[in-house]
């Protein structure tokens, strides 16, 4: 128990003076010595006067007597010899994690003697010879590196030397800011914390888990059951998830999951390996990149819109940084969608979506008149501002009849007037005044006070966003007639 409270000191101790190095001790002056500040009152021989009497009265060592006290080396520093004491001052102790002091004290000849004794070097060596120095062997046996940095002295490159050249009968002592720590022991500390690290991931949660846990995914964890990947995001490896939550699945088109899932080798495999980038990717990576390349072997495009991450210029990321232990997971607001055939096979096009709803029968009628089902049912992505069959019953009496005999001609004006070119959101659409058509004519936008789209100043977009693998639609309660 005891070793194992002593690596947990050694790591706090690592973390708190990261910035020691661990110099190679060398015997080569540098090429300048540097003058470093003496305190005048600690020039004055003191001839009487052990190291130790100086430290007790001076009164800015009074945690230093007490652990060398405490250590058995107050009669060592107070008796023959002569020694070069670095004295870290009270401040210097107190900087150190709460309760360090108190739990080396606990055990004096151990981690506590060998920290004081990496404080002590053989022999009298005043300031004007430390700066000449890139290193000095401790009585502890391990070198301090010393640098001169701006003009002051700095031992493993963090604690400096305030005073110097304090004389005493047995040595000298130099004052420093902060408590040094042996090189051993900041290498004992790195390598506890990393089993630490490591029985900590060892007891994190994987990806499987925590979207177990969390609710929010409870259609993602079928889908990986039923594709046979579950078992790959609960073991080994490194992953990043861009997890769609359940919602994002509820709002694809009526029946794509349940398609999906009846393919889980095909489709439904891809998409989901299409949300997944090897390797642990932060979000302050995410943001640096322009695209991430899919266990799909696909890219994801990622752009930073608003303060805001977009994938696929639609779906946004709403949660970052879930760690686990093989990976990491982003949740997103909508479900990815691969840019490969496997898309439009697992989701249905515009008019496939027009033919199942069963409120757009005339509509997919004068598409088959005009030719235009297979462009709508192709690559691409449209817009398209989708009248019901309660919309063109409204039309006067025989209008819809005169389009059909001419389906080359006015038909496919009056359709294509309810086509833009692209993919537009409702988000979108709101902030637009006009979206051209592919008729060639624009459709005037506008936005009531009650929020509610008009086009044309009175067809009203009465559903938004039904999305399809090669566009969206909007439904409509009116039928958009271009002008003449």
């Amino acid at each position: 128990m005891k070793r194992l409270t002593w690596l947990g000191i050694f790591v706090v101790l690592s973390l708190v003076l990261a910035a020691c190095g661990t110099a190679e001790p060398t015997a080569e002056p540098v090429s300048e010595p540097v003058e470093i500040p003496v305190e005048e009152e600690a020039q004055e021989m003191t001839e009487s006067k052990s190291i130790v009497d100086i430290a007790v009265e001076d009164g800015r060592f009074t945690t230093l007597v007490a652990a060398v006290q405490a250590a058995g080396l107050a009669e060592t520093l107070s008796g023959e010899g002569q020694f070069t004491v670095f004295a870290p001052t009270d401040d210097a102790f107190a900087a150190l994690p709460e309760g360090t002091v108190e739990s080396l004290l606990e055990e004096p000849e151990g981690a506590l003697k060998d920290i004081l004794l990496y404080h002590v070097a053989e022999g009298a060596v005043p300031a004007e010879t430390v700066v000449t120095l890139e290193s000095a062997t401790t009585i502890q046996g391990e070198p301090v590196a010393i640098a001169v940095t701006d003009g002051e002295v700095v031992l493993n490159d963090s604690a400096k030397v305030i005073i110097t050249d304090i004389e005493a009968s047995n040595g000298i002592i130099h004052v420093i800011d902060a408590v040094i720590l042996p090189p051993s022991m900041s290498e004992a500390a790195a390598e506890a914390e990393g089993e630490m690290a490591e029985e900590e991931m060892m007891e994190a949660k994987s990806i499987a888990e925590i979207a177990a846990a969390d609710g929010r995914f409870t259609t993602l964890l079928a889908a990986l059951d039923a594709a046979g990947l579950a078992e790959t995001f609960a073991g080994e490896g490194a992953f990043t998830v861009f997890a769609p939550t359940d919602d994002a699945f509820a709002a694809l088109p009526e029946g794509t999951v349940e398609s999906l899932l009846a393919d889980p080798q095909g489709a439904l495999t891809d998409v989901l390996t299409y949300h997944v980038v090897d390797g642990v990717v932060p979000a302050e990576t995410v943001v640096g990149l322009d695209s991430a390349t899919t266990l799909l072997g696909e890219d994801i495009s990622i752009m930073v819109v608003e303060d805001e991450v977009v994938l696929n210029e639609i779906n946004k990321v709403i949660a970052t940084d879930i760690e686990a232990s093989n990976g990491m997971i982003h949740v997103i607001d909508g479900v990815l969608l691969p840019p490969s055939s496997a898309e439009s096979a697992a989701v249905p096009t515009i008019v496939d979506i027009a033919v199942e709803d069963g409120r757009f029968t005339t509509l997919v009628t004068a598409l088959e008149a005009a030719g235009l089902v297979e462009t709508l049912s192709g690559e691409g992505q449209f817009t398209v501002f989708a009248p019901v069959d309660d919309a063109f019953a409204a039309l006067p009496e025989g209008t819809v009849e005169s389009l059909l005999q001419d389906p080359q001609g006015a038909l496919t004006d009056v359709l294509l007037y309810h086509v833009v070119d692209g993919k537009v959101m409702a988000e979108d659409v709101v902030g637009l005044t006009a979206a051209p058509t592919l008729q060639g004519q624009d459709i005037a936008v506008a936005v009531d006070g009650d929020g509610q789209v008009f086009l044309n100043g009175t067809v009203q977009v009465i559903i938004t966003d039904v999305e399809a693998s090669n566009g969206v639609i909007h439904v409509i309660d009116g039928v958009l007639i271009p002008a003449e």
